[in-house]
């Protein structure tokens, strides 16, 4: 593949699926398509732009996208072009997180797509940020970013773009994504062309899409994950389709019937939920036919399938129950790819029992994103962990316990150059020899899959002297249906207590059922009955727990957890000091 940097993808796809419509989007009640010739043309003609105003390689932009356009893409591939730095700012970070990105890269401009957050901008820019331009990226909104307006482009002015593209190397950086995690602390993520274009290439033998197949795409395009997802189905030719309003998830899937789609968990877990509540229903006959179809999609293996009972069963449930459920995808579903989080290995065989192959994979901002992933291929994948190193990364346990568990540390061309502005913390993470210590915790399985088993900041020594792994306790409260949220206590204390956040929809039906009258979460936490369900729930699932592992307390909080209110990071990490910081008194009436 003679691509080396990230922009060169378009002239790649142009030689290879010239006719494609590349990106698409939903506007005034229908799709519009751009041909990979269309994009080309309009990031030549943004790049003669930006040349044109005065922006000189090394000058930085801001976008803050709420969702994926194809004008973010265009207007990223036309920075690249010219050697503009992109800065990529989450829509839900803090005032005191954008003072801090913006004033630390200095950037010229600031892109937004979103209108109340453009009014909202707009004020705080008067007041602290009045030398930075402030752009809207829609043509039909006020402050409509300028060099969309033109729409040709000479040949003189071509030959001008493509002088300027030759003078890009892959050693050149392209862009800086800020991270905060979940220590609340920024640092800007310098990836270069070099480590973008490893990326990309580390993955194209994983993917089992062709240019025929549709993607969707409805992640923001400032998570790298997704931003370096929509590359690679540009080298693919594939047709990406970009959804703006996540609340119409379901009716985009099914106009556009996608092949695939990347996601984090919280989606499917949703997804699960809402098959799940199709359990509740007062048909007896669905009621029966939705729990045995969760029963035998949990037990779903890939390999060694040859198990004649089951495989009847299967067969039948994907007839009843799984075929409608893959129909609301669109009906032509096949491969999903989970990053970002942890994914309950449950949710994974159910989704794939269906005949929609899920696939988890690891990775982190620091190494443009990808670690490792399960394949497609048979044996390659195991629902328990996050697959195999990708082509191209090393990965070794560092200095592993008796179990076997340790740091994870990898090298290889994905990793990134360092942190902006900040050498002591960027030598913290990145040893003389090129190995980035990840801070997660992990152990190899049949020493070929990676398991991640916690956040090295994030274990925790108990007053027993019991280490507790949070973020798999977590995971293994949230199996019930419910329990949304949870956040597991325990340093230097006696034993370990949570923070739960029930599932309220599922709540309102059991207490329907139970004829327990509903008011409204703040009271319904309170209430007698649904404390005692709650550590019905809690004491079934110690059961299966060491003794030291078991959720002593609990208490039952009536504030739902999310990016956009500020208890999980964008990366959709629990912010752990907050959530501390703001139920300390709670915290400590359990420990009374």
């Amino acid at each position: 593949m003679n691509f080396t940097r990230v922009f060169d993808i378009l002239s790649y796809q142009q030689q290879k699926y010239p006719e494609k419509e590349a990106l698409n989007t939903y506007e005034r009640g229908r799709w519009v398509s751009y041909s990979i010739e269309e994009v080309q043309r309009r990031v030549d003609v943004l790049s003669y732009w930006l040349h044109q105003n005065g922006w000189v390689k090394g000058d930085k932009i801001a976008f803050v996208p709420k969702m994926g356009l194809p004008e973010w893409m265009m207007l990223d591939f036309a920075c690249q072009q010219l050697g503009v730095i992109v800065v990529p700012i989450h829509p839900t970070a803090t005032r005191e997180e954008f003072q801090f990105i913006l004033s630390e890269t200095a950037c010229k401009t600031c892109v937004v797509a979103d209108t109340a957050l453009f009014y909202k901008m707009s004020l705080f820019f008067e007041r602290q940020f009045s030398t930075i331009s402030l752009y809207h990226l829609r043509s039909d909104e006020e402050g409509y970013f300028p060099g969309f307006h033109r729409k040709k482009i000479t040949e003189a002015e071509r030959e001008v773009v493509n002088d300027l593209k030759a003078r890009i190397q892959p050693e050149d950086m392209a862009t800086i994504l800020y991270t905060s995690g979940t220590s609340g602390e920024p640092k800007g993520v310098m990836l270069t062309h070099f480590n973008l274009v490893s990326a990309i290439k580390s993955v194209i033998p994983l993917l089992p899409i062709s240019y025929k197949d549709r993607v969707i795409s409805f992640l923001p395009f400032s998570h790298i994950f997704e931003r370096a997802t929509t590359y690679t189905y540009i080298v693919f030719g594939v047709s990406i389709y970009f959804v703006q309003n996540r609340e119409n998830l379901q009716t985009d899937f099914q106009s556009v019937k996608p092949v695939m789609f990347t996601t984090v968990p919280r989606v499917l877990e949703k997804m699960y939920d809402l098959l799940k509540e199709e359990g509740l229903s007062r048909n007896a006959v669905k009621r029966l036919l939705i729990k045995w179809a969760i029963q035998i999609g949990k037990r779903y293996q890939e390999t060694n399938r040859f198990r004649p009972g089951y495989e009847i069963k299967l067969a039948m449930v994907r007839l009843l129950v799984y075929r409608k459920w893959k129909s609301r995808l669109g009906g032509k579903i096949k491969y999903i790819i989970v990053g970002a989080a942890a994914l309950s290995p449950d949710i994974a065989r159910l989704f794939s029992a269906a005949g929609i192959m899920v696939r988890s994979g690891y990775g982190m901002t620091e190494t443009s994103p990808f670690i490792s992933a399960n394949r497609f291929e048979p044996g390659m994948n195991r629902f328990d962990t996050v697959g195999m190193p990708v082509a191209g990364m090393e990965l070794i346990i560092h200095e592993p316990n008796d179990k076997g568990e340790g740091e994870i540390w990898v090298k290889g061309p994905n990793v990134m150059q360092g942190y902006y502005q900040q050498p002591e913390r960027t030598r913290e993470v990145l040893s003389d020899d090129g190995w980035l210590k990840t801070g997660d915790v992990g152990l190899m399985v049949d020493k070929r899959f990676l398991r991640i088993t916690g956040r090295k900041k994030d274990i925790f020594k108990t007053s027993a002297g019991k280490y507790i792994a949070p973020e798999s306790l977590q995971d293994y409260f949230k199996q019930s249906v419910f329990i949304e949220h949870c956040l597991v206590i325990g340093f230097q204390r006696p034993f370990v207590t949570g923070i739960i956040v029930p599932n309220f929809s599922w709540l309102e039906k059991w207490c329907k059922k139970e004829k327990i009258h509903w008011t409204a979460p703040q009271f319904m936490v309170h209430n007698i009955r649904v404390i005692e369900k709650f550590e019905e729930e809690v004491n079934h699932l110690n059961e299966k727990l060491p003794n030291y592992q078991t959720m002593r307390k609990f208490f039952l909080c009536h504030e739902d957890w999310s990016i956009e209110t500020g208890e999980y990071s964008a990366s959709y990490k629990l912010i752990r000091h907050k959530l501390m910081e703001q139920h300390s008194r709670e915290i400590e009436k359990m420990y009374q």
